[in-house]
């Protein structure tokens, strides 16, 4: 009996030692393979961010290139001011035009070629301003005087003699008197904005 009892415990041992042997093989298989598929979620997931952000990357690095490289260009609707400084006079006449048409979706450096000498002040799409000084003058000198009770243009020429130049229909009675005395002695006007100005303000 005492035989019997020993050879029953000692396979019960036996068989504890090896269920405990199996299942410390079973977990350390689970755990291998966990980490197995960690590795290849983890690499699978690394691989889709890694391609979606390169790829969003390259887009957005293309636009940021296209945008910075892209020069202003002239529009059709632009407006053009020509600065023209008269060394002799020392008057600045001042040009506005509509763009040429030849400079239309043209950049600041064609522009620059196309009007060599002059100095670009402004450019956008919507406006620029070149300006230039010139020898000489301008050409531009005007003089109001009554003529008939009328406000009368002379035009100055290079010989400092007048030259009849536009007869208005503004009757200088009607000016206030600062005016009227200044018409009647003279009054000197340089380059055609100016003159377009005050007959206006006469009218």
């Amino acid at each position: 009996m005492d035989k019997l009892n020993k050879v029953i415990i000692s396979m019960m041992i036996i068989s504890a030692i090896l269920i405990v042997i199996a299942a410390s093989l079973i977990l350390n298989h689970k755990s291998s393979n966990k980490d197995e598929v960690g590795e290849v979620v983890k690499n699978q997931i690394g691989e889709v961010i890694y391609d979606e952000c390169t790829e969003e990357y390259e887009e957005m690095g293309e636009d940021t290139i296209t945008t910075n490289t892209e020069e202003e260009k002239i529009s059709p609707n632009c407006k053009l001011t020509l600065i023209k400084y008269y060394k002799d006079c020392k008057d600045k006449i001042n040009d506005y035009i509509n763009v040429p048409q030849e400079l239309v979706n043209c950049t600041e450096k064609q522009l620059q070629g196309k009007y060599s000498g002059w100095e670009i002040k402004e450019f956008s799409s919507n406006q620029i301003t070149l300006y230039k000084e010139f020898d000489g003058e301008c050409g531009e000198h005007y003089i109001l005087k009554d003529k008939d009770g009328k406000i009368f243009i002379y035009k100055i020429n290079k010989n400092e003699k007048l030259e009849e130049y536009e007869k208005t229909d503004i009757a200088t009675d009607y000016l206030p008197e600062k005016d009227m005395k200044a018409i009647k002695e003279g009054l000197k006007v340089n380059g055609k904005e100016k003159l377009n100005e005050l007959i206006e303000s006469f009218e």
